[in-house]
């Protein structure tokens, strides 16, 4: 995996650079401090990522992401930012990032953030997913099915696959698959995401039928 790395304070961009040069079959491929520099460098190097910082002093790493998929690059890319504001991240989600990262993550944050959009999946920070949850709970829990939902509100207590078949009274392998759809449907990465999605919309407070039943 080879990754570009944009930001315009060079103690960052060395920071970042060191955290993955640590990682195996990962490659620090170049860096730019500016949109001139970062659309070169992307040309020059093709990166299947790019880590990019939102505000480039007087520039907008949005206007990078435009011009690059403009030209035809595929590289995916992953803003970091300092900011967590709501109309940064909708302006994020309008450039169809992959990722959105604080700053302020953990190293390995930040690592699995890389794998997980590499894998074509999108990250979000915990600290605003939970905004973008209320935002999309209401469309996105209606493509849900009765028993997908009762899933979730298991998920959301914290339940693993086990104790979810017993409650629910289904198998392992039919919750897998439940979760598997949720996720999917959700476009949620982990379970992890998806209690914290439960939670958030206080789906986690619902009692499924059969539940109430017994």
């Amino acid at each position: 995996m080879k990754i570009v790395i944009v930001d315009d304070h060079p103690l960052v961009r060395k920071g970042l650079a060191a955290v993955i040069s640590m990682q195996p079959n990962v490659q620090f491929a170049g860096e730019a401090q500016n949109q001139q520099e970062a659309l070169a460098v992307i040309a020059e190097t093709d990166p299947d990522l790019v880590l990019l910082d939102l505000k480039l002093a007087d520039e907008s790493g949005l206007d990078i992401i435009k011009i690059a998929r403009g030209r035809g690059f595929r590289s995916k890319f992953i803003l970091l930012t300092s900011s967590a504001t709501r109309e940064d991240f909708l302006k994020a989600e309008e450039a169809s990032v992959d990722g959105y990262v604080l700053k302020e993550a953990l190293p390995e944050e930040l690592i699995y953030a890389i794998h997980l959009v590499n894998k074509g999946r999108k990250y979000y920070d915990p600290a605003i997913l939970e905004n973008k949850l209320r935002e999309d709970a209401g469309n996105l829990t209606d493509d849900l099915t009765p028993k997908e939902k009762e899933v979730l509100v298991e998920l959301g207590q914290g339940a693993c696959n086990r104790e979810i078949a017993s409650r629910l009274f289904i198998s392992e392998f039919t919750v897998k698959k439940h979760v598997s759809q949720i996720l999917a449907k959700l476009r949620l990465a982990d379970r992890t995401q998806a209690a914290l999605y439960a939670n958030a919309i206080g789906l986690a407070k619902y009692e499924p039928t059969n539940m109430m039943m017994r």
